[in-house]
């Protein structure tokens, strides 16, 4: 079923004409959490799919929610990455209208798990300034644009344009030349950051992740328990906020990353 928002959403504040209306389906409780865009062209390459996946699901590990716009390619592949749970899907129509039809199980899913948003009333059909719209939204809803892969005068340089205004950071993974043609006149200004090494990429984003006052294990590790204890007192809770990055070891000890 579909329901109004009635409230303002932070991340829409900043745009030039807040929408009169914005519409979802799911839980609401995703435009909490730390957010990040990925975007692309609706026919990448084997290396962007299998790259896409990889990085919106290890963005997702660690609890930041990827936000994109439904479409086949890229798009698809993010929210397909996130998993339906921890992804914000945009349309560019009515919420009733799984569209494009090919993605009709994948959006369902996000309907029941994640959350879609719309400044459309059901059974508005989409349309090009729509499309146009829409990659707006999803550009101002994070942080950070991640364009896996652009052609020239594509959606998703209209996206670019759209962050830059923004102030946003943007990033594009390594391509061949031929393979990424939209984005190297705006990478040759240094306008666009090329992710060279994807673990290096995500640890570099801050997360909000255990940052609560009352997490018991953060609280612990604050006061620098060596490494051999924290595993005994918390096992494998303490592996996963070494992998999140929460907290490094020196000469066994355990210290925060603020």
């Amino acid at each position: 079923m579909t329901n109004k928002i009635e409230f303002k959403i932070n991340e829409f504040k900043n745009l030039n004409k807040y929408p009169k209306d914005l519409f979802y389906r799911g839980n609401l409780d995703l435009l909490k959490k730390q957010k990040v865009s990925i975007v692309g062209t609706r026919k990448p390459i084997s290396y962007t799919k299998n790259l896409t996946y990889t990085i919106s699901s290890l963005l997702s590990t660690r609890d930041i929610c990827i936000v994109s716009g439904g479409a086949m390619g890229v798009d698809a592949i993010a929210h397909q990455g996130a998993k339906s749970n921890n992804t914000i899907c945009i349309l560019a129509n009515g919420l009733n209208i799984k569209y494009p039809k090919v993605n009709k199980n994948l959006l369902t899913s996000i309907e029941n798990e994640g959350l879609l948003l719309s400044t459309y009333k059901d059974d508005t059909l989409a349309t090009k300034y729509s499309f146009v719209l829409r990659n707006e939204l999803v550009v101002a809803l994070s942080d950070i644009l991640i364009i896996m892969q652009a052609d020239q005068n594509s959606g998703s340089i209209r996206s670019l344009e759209y962050a830059l205004k923004m102030n946003k950071k943007v990033y594009t993974i390594a391509h061949r030349i031929e393979d990424n043609k939209g984005l190297i006149p705006y990478i040759k200004k240094g306008l666009v950051e090329v992710i060279y090494d994807i673990n290096e990429f995500i640890n570099s984003i801050k997360t909000n992740k255990n940052e609560n006052d009352d997490d018991e294990i953060l609280n612990y590790l604050k006061t620098n328990p060596s490494y051999e204890e924290a595993i005994f007192k918390y096992q494998d809770k303490i592996f996963e906020y070494e992998l999140n990055c929460i907290f490094k070891v020196e000469n066994g000890i355990c210290k925060v990353i603020y």
